[in-house]
């Protein structure tokens, strides 16, 4: 389906056609005619699918045709990655239309708590926010919901993750009951449903590749010891025509190691995660997607809700923590129909953690070991409860290292 067949505000397709858009994603063909048509959805589409455009078109369509003052649409999201990044998107769309949209997320100084007032005073059309920080606004009495007609919750498994279900049931008791309700979710987990059910009223379903990594990724593993990783992540960039490079870890220690041992040899890095204030993290987030930095090195902050095309390589430093989360790091690459590549390292404790996550996506991954000019390799056993866990450290890895030269 091409967005010249939809019958869409001119101004509309004009911001369309010059953001490059013309034919729609499935999420979008699936999704696009129940919400244009007003009727509230259920949709579960893992990121990278298009899913922000589904939902972004219809609303900035209803707004051409029927303009406010007021706040038209609310978003709730898991973080302030996310909700800026959204904001981004509706600036694009918008871009010939009199709309107007604000982030609304936690942490920054005061000029950003009142320019965040001053726009949900005077009544921004769209707002993305936060739960945590939405809330702390409507304590002061002024946020006014009283002409909302789109709620729409993104990534609505991840906020449920992240604790935030009463926070949504506190919003969402302050909204009018006549509105429309829009739930975008990687994965529907029951209490996703008994969520849906409380506040969709006769809702569509579209479910469309339920956590499955794009096929244009290329997948692969290595086994290696903790004291031989970042050594191995050296021998894989050495030398390699990579534009964009992101590396995942489960701790900040980590990926402050592996920043600190990548820029003693001279690569272009950085790292990114909570210890970062709001500003720093969003420097270092522009000058990722601008290529001012080749290699980013992040904590799961990032592993949902970052949309930048043409990555070439994640890598997963450890295994993630479930199967769900191997998806949403791996589709940090391949996006927008490019192809990319993903490895993850598997120590020798986390075998059975990674073959639960095959399991998962119904694909055995080629497992490689560890080139012998860096160290040995444990062997793969999944089955085994002997393995013992090994943590990385620096003082053994360049110990390891010395030992090798």
């Amino acid at each position: 389906m091409k967005f010249t067949e939809l019958d869409l505000d001119p101004s509309l397709q004009e911001s369309i056609s010059a953001m490059g858009f013309v034919k729609a994603t499935p999420i979008q063909e699936q999704t696009l005619p129940a919400i244009l048509a007003e009727k509230d959805l259920i949709a579960c589409a893992q990121t990278g699918t298009g899913k922000t455009a589904a939902y972004i078109i219809p609303v900035l369509n209803k707004l051409a045709q029927n303009p406010t003052k007021d706040i038209d649409t609310l978003i709730i999201v898991p973080t302030r990655e996310l909700a800026l990044q959204i904001d981004q998107q509706f600036e694009g769309f918008s871009y010939f239309l009199d709309v107007s949209s604000v982030p609304i997320y936690g942490g920054g100084d005061g000029d950003t708590w009142s320019s965040q007032k001053n726009a949900l005073v005077k009544g921004a059309n769209i707002v993305i926010a936060t739960p945590g920080r939405l809330i702390a606004h409507m304590n002061f009495g002024y946020v006014k919901f009283d002409s909302l007609k789109h709620l729409i919750l993104d990534e609505a498994d991840r906020m449920l993750d992240m604790g935030f279900y009463e926070d949504i049931e506190k919003i969402i008791k302050e909204l009018p009951k006549n509105r429309q309700t829009l739930m975008f979710s990687a994965t529907m987990p029951e209490k996703i449903r008994v969520l849906a059910k409380k506040i969709l009223s006769e809702p569509e379903e579209v479910n469309l590749a339920i956590s499955k990594p794009a096929e244009n990724i290329l997948q692969a593993a290595y086994l290696v010891y903790d004291n031989y990783k970042i050594e191995l992540i050296k021998n894989l960039l050495e030398g390699k025509d990579l534009k964009s490079v992101l590396i995942f870890s489960a701790t900040k220690k980590n990926v402050k190691s592996i920043r600190s041992e990548l820029q003693r040899q001279g690569m272009n890095v950085e790292e990114i995660h909570s210890d970062l204030d709001q500003k720093q993290r969003e420097q270092v987030m522009l000058d990722f997607k601008n290529r001012k930095i080749q290699i980013l090195t992040a904590t799961d902050i990032l592993a949902r809700g970052i949309d930048i095309e043409e990555i070439d390589l994640v890598i997963n430093f450890d295994v993630p923590g479930d199967a769900e989360d191997y998806v949403h790091r791996v589709g940090r690459t391949a996006r927008a129909k490019s192809s990319g590549v993903a490895i993850t390292f598997i120590n020798d404790s986390e075998q059975e953690k990674f073959k639960r996550i095959e399991d998962f996506i119904g694909i055995k991954l080629i497992k490689l070991p560890t080139p012998p000019e860096i160290g040995d390799s444990p062997e793969y056993n999944p089955d085994s409860k002997k393995n013992k866990k090994r943590k990385f450290n620096k003082k053994t890895y360049r110990k390891s290292k010395t030992n090798k030269k």
